[in-house]
């Protein structure tokens, strides 16, 4: 603690040195008393945090707030109290960094998700917020050992999943670095203690190896009249067992546990140095890698390659300036650290970009699951460089399509895309991108908009959440209908009306899942496939059983209740097959099933033919003539070779009838033939045939034929 004080009194002046003490002695002030795992006093805990933010250069607001990041969550000190005392700015960044402790959340899941979805909104607003939380997880992690084995390994996974690889985004390799090899320690303690003795024992031959190495690169940049600097730079423990993993490596097989750096001053020496190294030194094919010219998405620039020495030795030499070589050690901290040394720092809103893209994808996830799964996917994604014909370089995840490349220039352009040209060549939408390919996404201003299939063709978040917020933005009245219907059509096939079980008091309890505003909110999320039917239904059919008193639905004379009169029997309750969806003009029977009443089939449903042999259970069954007014679902399926028309066709049709398609689904067969499977609302069986006509008149239709189970 006296050290912090050390370095606020030798490194601050006026009124910021002012500022620090004060925060400094407030926090320690509501901290007296506490104690922590170790049985230490607490206030060590957030002088660590401040003294590792001063090392990377943060600003005092910044430490500041370090000081006070623990005071509202675990002292009577509130929020008005700071802003009393320290003002709005680092208040801002205290509750950003604040945890939601005071909220009732309904799982651990959950509270981690809705910390994290806390924690991107406030980085958006001051990326500060997240280099604190670093800091606060990385003196966290050095004193782990003091808790319990269960919250080592839980802390531990946590932070590999989440922490390290924002670290990693944000270019803080020092933090990244150590993290990684704490979480080492305590996920694999075999592992890690393997590496340290192993590594320890070879350690003088390295060195050797390594000053033989720098020695002759020093002399290449003497003979060059270059100045720069030349040293080893030891690899991490984690960064070696993750090759060893993936590999399938012993540590005797690996080579490169150094790496050699070289620090010169402008980016024409890199290049110079670089090809002298080659000629002196044979370079590997394929591991030679430009990120000067096509910088990783956190910036970081340098020239990698690795090359053999004359007796067979592989190792890596990285180049890069001195202000790449900042850049790499202090990633966006080095817009504080080093910000008298530049004008301008043009790179820092890049940086800044792929956050906001995170908070644009997260306002379409309602399911903490699929926000941490996204989360997770986007900071683990493998780089992928592909350009534009003019040049410029875009960063998408591993395996992207031209799809993402499209959302990733603008969502306009992936809205209205309809076809794309991969190094001058015409390709499918769903083809696979390779790092260098040039890329060039054909649209047309006729397009009606994305596909539901691209949903499962894309590789990114952002890409995922831009069409899906078309759905919700382009189609949100027929979302609204077509939500309706498939609960609708859903809640009666087990049996209840939608209208009895869908209530104010039941709303609520959804709403309270998913935050809807209207119930009309809730049929368009349904609609455009952001939730599943069932994911409401359930929780409607639910809070029916518990709140309201259980009754039978179809009750009475069979045929007042379903249009059906099934012949010998009455006062049942009776259901349509979901398997073969019979309407009026359907020739029907009647099965008797156990506990579920009658369920009305088509006659020529195969389901039936199976069940013949049960004898008594089989029914006649006809339509009653009074019927009529009543909405029916009928299933077809349209095969076309060209998915985009069939779909276009289908609503089209079904639009100029006044009918409504409550599910559809589409796929491709192993001939690679569009497969469309639709519901269809209709008032009798005349609808369905005329339906069926219609969409065979159009002669780029191949098939279409009634639903059946098969």
């Amino acid at each position: 603690m006296n050290d912090v004080l050390q370095m606020i009194y030798d490194n601050n002046t006026g009124s910021e040195r002012e500022t620090l003490v004060r925060a400094y002695h407030y926090a320690e002030e509501a901290h007296s008393g506490q104690k922590r795992a170790s049985g230490e006093a607490y206030f060590i805990h957030p002088c660590a945090v401040a003294k590792i933010l001063m090392e990377l250069g943060l600003d005092c607001a910044t430490v500041a707030a370090a000081f006070l990041h623990d005071v509202i969550e675990d002292t009577p000190v509130t929020e008005e109290d700071i802003r009393r005392e320290f003002g709005d700015e680092i208040l801002r960044l205290v509750s950003g960094v604040t945890k939601l402790d005071k909220i009732v959340f309904k799982s651990r899941e959950e509270e981690e998700a809705e910390n994290f979805r806390k924690i991107f909104v406030a980085m958006a607003k001051d990326i500060r917020v997240i280099i604190i939380k670093l800091a606060d997880r990385l003196h966290n992690m050095r004193s782990l050992n003091f808790l319990s084995k269960e919250r080592q390994l839980k802390m531990a996974q946590e932070t590999l999943d989440i922490y390290t690889p924002l670290a990693g985004r944000l270019g803080i390799s020092q933090i990244k670095c150590e993290l990684e090899d704490l979480c080492l320690k305590y996920l694999d303690p075999e592992a890690y203690e393997f590496l340290v003795e192993n590594i320890h024992q070879k350690l003088y031959e390295r060195h050797n190896f390594v000053d033989f190495v720098v020695k002759e690169i020093k002399n290449i940049l003497d003979e060059s009249k270059i100045e720069g600097e030349v040293f080893g730079r030891p690899k991490h423990f984690y960064s070696i067992y993750k090759k060893m993993k993936t590999q399938n490596k012993t540590l005797d097989q690996i080579y490169d546990l150094t790496a050699v750096r070289v620090i010169v001053g402008t980016v024409d020496e890199c290049y110079e140095v670089f090809g002298k190294i080659h000629k002196r030194w044979k370079p590997i094919p394929g591991r030679i890698k430009d990120y000067i010219a096509t910088p990783k998405a956190n910036m970081y620039q340098s020239l990698h390659t690795t090359v053999v020495t004359n007796f067979g030795q592989p190792f890596e030499i990285q180049i890069r300036t001195f202000e790449m070589h900042r850049t790499a050690e202090f990633g966006i901290a080095a817009h504080w650290k080093y910000k008298e040394k530049r004008t301008e720092d043009t790179s820092f809103t890049e940086r800044l970009s792929w956050i906001r893209e995170v908070l644009d994808w997260e306002g379409g996830l309602k399911d903490s699951k699929d926000f941490m799964q996204s989360l997770k996917t986007e900071l683990y994604s493998n780089e992928l460089l592909v350009f534009t014909p003019k040049g410029k370089v875009i960063s998408l995840p591993k395996d992207a399509t031209p799809i993402d490349f499209a959302y990733a220039i603008h969502s306009e352009i992936g809205n209205r895309c309809v076809g794309a040209r991969v190094n001058s060549k015409i390709v499918p939408l769903n083809s696979t991108l390779q790092t260098g390919d040039v890329v060039e996404i054909i649209t047309s201003s006729n397009s009606k908009g994305p596909s539901w299939d691209w949903l499962k063709i894309v590789k990114s978040s952002s890409a995922r959440a831009k069409i899906k917020q078309f759905f919700k933005r382009e189609m949100k009245d027929e979302n609204v209908k077509i939500g309706r219907s498939m609960l609708e059509a859903e809640a009666k096939h087990r049996g209840y009306n939608l209208s009895d079980i869908l209530t104010e008091e039941s709303f609520a309890k959804v709403s309270e899942k998913f935050s809807f505003f209207s119930q009309d909110e809730m049929f368009a999320s349904v609609g455009y496939g952001a939730i599943t039917v069932n994911q409401v239904l359930f929780k409607l059919i639910d809070f029916y059983k518990k709140e309201i008193p259980k009754k039978p639905v179809y009750h009475g004379d069979a045929a007042d209740s379903s249009g059906v009169i099934v012949k010998g029997m009455s006062g049942l309750l009776t259901r349509f097959a979901g398997c073969c969806n019979p309407v009026p003009g359907d020739k029907i029977v009647g099965f008797v099933s156990r506990g579920r009443g009658v369920v009305i089939h088509r006659a020529d449903c195969p389901n039936i033919k199976n069940l013949e042999a049960e004898e008594g259970r089989i029914l006649p069954a006809e339509w009653a003539e009074t019927q009529g007014g009543g909405h029916f679902v009928a299933g077809i399926i349209i095969k076309a070779k060209d998915q985009g028309v069939a779909l276009s066709v289908l609503t089209g049709v079904v639009s100029d009838m006044r009918l409504m398609i409550t599910a559809v689904n589409s796929r491709f067969d192993k001939n690679k033939d569009a497969v469309i499977e639709a519901n269809i609302r209709l008032n009798g069986k005349e609808d369905i045939d005329l339906l069926i006509r219609k969409l065979l008149a159009d002669d780029r239709i191949g098939e279409v034929y009634r639903t059946v189970a098969k």
